[in-house]
């Protein structure tokens, strides 16, 4: 807004500039046509009833035999049209005529010594020779230009810093609120946004607050729902795994339990995709090296080759369980289809890696990004081994991307493939 008052300011004093401009050069015409016709009129009125010719040497208006004005001076066209205008309506006959701007002489008149310049006109009256005179002009005026601009900043002044006061004044609780979007927290506790400004702003800010109160409503009630649903899911499983202990066959109920296991690890990972909004825990400081060699030490109990490279302390603020989660998935998904994994943890000044590589089949590259959408699996099969239901990179993505980061996936060179979670620092 500021701008656009700034511009159209600016162009008002241009339009008001050429205006003046053309009004100085009007009135400059007028004024050396003008006064040159008058004197001529009345110098050959005066030749008429007296019976004399012009003097060729003194007067104001002289008879000379050739055109006096040299071939070097400065030419005026649209004098020279004008002059012809007005002798043409009072009847005098007119051949060639000619102007010149010529430097003055420190002596001559004193309107015409404030520009320095006079115009000498110079017209013929065929078999008479040439009537001359001198008229005044006057050269553009510099200090119209700079009573203009002097102008302007004083129109900039009086109305463009109120405005743009004013309009810094609406725009604040703008920026509040956009700010307030931008940092919104499902359940974080934050106070309602002030209203204030103009009418429309503090309607939009109210808005807001209320929108803000019905999403937390919605996610409060979606807890609930969640938390419902997990136990009763957890119960009957948990019934089963008390029964299946009757069956006689140790193979039967061994896939039995394994198959309720899976089930267990099923629900999970989907309560906590859906809860991922609104993590119940806090972040804290924690070391980052020792979270993932704790991860790491977990597989290796489990006799999978997962090798972790040893790296320095390194304190981060993040939510320590649902990162653990994170990079165990990862780890997961590396044993599962590359037999082993290789961990590195790589600081750098403004962010840290976390690189989780393997040896498998790697991924297609035009399904790099697909597999990160929730119940995604390249793997097709039902196998126990190979299965799952294609949680595990979109929870950790989900986990990571919270945690203002993300992971991306890139295959190896040699086969494989390595999945990168960044962070910020």
């Amino acid at each position: 807004m500021a701008l656009l008052i700034a511009v159209a300011l600016f162009a008002a004093q241009a339009l008001n500039f050429a205006i003046a401009v053309r009004d100085r050069t009007q009135f400059r015409l007028a004024q050396a046509a003008g006064q040159s016709v008058t004197r001529i009129t009345d110098a050959l009125e005066r030749e008429r009833t007296s019976g004399r010719p012009l003097s060729p040497d003194r007067g104001r208006v002289r008879r000379v035999a050739a055109n006096p004005i040299p071939p070097g001076l400065e030419r005026r066209d649209e004098v020279a049209a004008e002059l012809r205008a007005q002798l043409g309506e009072l009847g005098i006959a007119a051949g060639r005529i000619d102007t010149g701007i010529r430097q003055m002489a420190p002596d001559e008149g004193r309107d015409r010594r404030r520009s320095g310049v006079a115009l000498v006109v110079a017209i013929e009256q065929p078999g008479k020779g040439w009537l001359t005179t001198n008229a005044p002009w006057y050269r553009a005026d510099r200090r119209l230009m700079a009573a203009l601009v002097f102008q302007t900043l004083i129109l900039y002044v009086i109305i463009l810093l109120p405005v743009m006061w004013i309009v810094r004044r609406i725009s604040k609780p703008l920026r509040s609120l956009a700010g307030a979007a931008r940092d919104f927290r499902p359940g974080d506790g934050a106070n309602p946004l002030e209203e204030r400004g103009p009418s429309d702003v503090r309607a939009v800010i109210a808005a807001y607050n209320a929108l803000s109160l019905r999403v937390n409503a919605m996610l409060d009630e979606k807890d609930r729902m969640l938390g419902a649903i997990g136990h009763d899911l957890r119960t009957p499983l948990a019934a089963l795994r008390v029964r299946i202990e009757s069956v006689e066959d140790d193979d039967d109920r061994t896939r039995m339990a394994d198959t309720i296991d899976e089930m267990n690890r099923t629900l999970d990972d989907i309560l906590s995709l859906a809860r991922l909004g609104r993590p119940s825990e806090p972040p804290t400081d924690v070391d980052l090296s020792a979270l993932i060699d704790a991860v790491v030490d977990d597989f290796r109990e489990l006799d999978h080759d997962v090798a972790f490279e040893e790296a320095p302390r390194l304190k981060m603020h993040l939510r320590p369980s649902l990162m653990r989660r994170a990079v165990r998935n990862l780890i997961e998904n590396a044993v599962k289809y590359g037999g082993g994994a290789e961990v590195r943890l790589l600081p750098s000044e403004r962010h840290v890696a976390i690189e989780v590589a393997d040896r498998g089949p790697g991924i297609p590259p035009d399904k790099l990004s697909a597999v990160f959408a929730p119940f995604t699996r390249l793997e097709t099969s039902r196998n126990r081994d190979t299965g799952g239901i294609g949680l595990g990179l979109a929870l950790a993505r989900a986990i990571v991307q919270d945690a203002g980061g993300d992971i991306t996936l890139a295959n190896r060179d040699g086969g494989g493939l390595t999945a990168t979670i960044a962070l910020p620092r």
